[in-house]
């Protein structure tokens, strides 16, 4: 039993559990606080896509400015295979992941031996010239008007109409994202693209194929993008261009970055979370709302580059190391 327990624990934590349990009863009191059931739907998808992307950002070091280009791929390969295959949600799902992990792949191998600007500034090209082609496909893409009419297909005869219902499908999807992430990340595979972050170029002298672990780390990431995007596309039904435009594709940086991405492993959702009620809170009161988003951004890029994650971080460093002063200070002897 032992043993047992042990195995589960390197597949799951107590901060999982927390998590999935929070989110399990969103849906009972969502509405409560002033939001709404679709909220939750469309956070859980950039939960995902922001998880995926910290893989390549957070743990490898390696910017990707373009990424939005394989949620849009992702999207797009739901659709086209619900209107021209079959309306099948486990088939759509497939070929979103497929699809944008094959585009990754591609891109990869043009790009998993640059450095630095380079390496951004390719990844900022090739996600313009997917934009470009899904603008200019008329006829495969719709163009700026996009996909149109993408289906819900059922799961097991249950109808995913309804938000809630497709909130808990997503669920699911985010659950096996977090679970495979967080084992991935600690495993020797992990281990290797952390010391990869550190120092590349050290990486590849004591004998890791340093190029073979930046492609499949950048095929993995676009592969969970894509994912997240055949979700997008099933929940808005449609799939337009402006996903994968430069812009949207910076929103998933600015989400890991605020969050902390390159401290925690869960301050992609943090990030994420922040935005998205940021959008609501702050749209409410003005359109202006990405100004001021994008000011707390930089303040927090300016002043404490760890995001918000390393402000919780270094709090619960003070209050243990307060605590550990004051358990090992002696106490006053006694006069008579």
């Amino acid at each position: 039993m032992a043993d047992i327990g042990a195995r589960i624990g390197r597949w799951v934590t107590v901060e999982m559990l927390i998590a999935f349990a929070v989110l399990v009863t969103a849906p009972f009191w969502i509405e409560a606080v002033g939001l709404y059931q679709y909220l939750g739907v469309e956070v859980l998808i950039w939960m995902i896509y922001a998880l995926g992307f910290n893989l390549l950002l957070g743990y490898t070091g390696k910017p990707s400015f373009g990424h939005g280009a394989y949620f849009g791929i992702g999207a797009y390969a739901f659709g086209l295979a619900q209107h021209h295959v079959m309306t099948n949600i486990w088939l759509g799902i497939a070929f979103a992941i497929l699809a944008a992990g094959v585009a990754g792949a591609m891109v990869a191998t043009f790009i998993s031996h640059r450095r630095g600007i380079y390496f951004a500034l390719m990844t900022i090209a090739f996600g313009q010239v997917f934009w470009f082609t899904a603008v200019k496909w008329h006829a495969v893409t719709g163009g700026e008007d996009g996909l149109q009419n993408i289906p819900r297909p059922d799961v097991f005869s249950i109808s995913l109409k309804e938000n809630e219902a497709l909130y808990y499908f997503a669920l699911v999807f985010f659950c096996i994202v977090v679970i495979a992430l967080w084992r991935l990340i600690h495993s020797p595979f992990g281990k290797v693209i952390k010391a990869i972050k550190q120092n590349e170029m050290r990486a590849g002298f004591i004998g890791y194929n340093v190029r073979l672990f930046k492609f499949l780390v950048f095929t993995i990431s676009a592969g969970i993008a894509g994912l997240a995007g055949g979700l997008f596309a099933m929940a808005q039904g449609s799939a337009y261009p402006d996903v994968m435009s430069l812009q949207v594709s910076g929103l998933v940086v600015m989400m890991t970055l605020i969050g902390g991405g390159f401290v925690s492993f869960w301050g992609p959702v943090l990030g994420t979370i922040i935005f998205f009620v940021a959008r609501d809170i702050l749209g409410a009161l003005t359109e202006t709302w990405l100004l001021w988003y994008g000011l707390m951004f930089i303040v927090v890029v300016l002043f404490k580059p760890e995001g918000l994650a390393g402000i919780w971080q270094d709090l619960t460093r003070s209050r243990r190391s307060r605590k550990e002063s004051v358990e090992a200070s002696p106490l006053p002897s006694l006069r008579r």
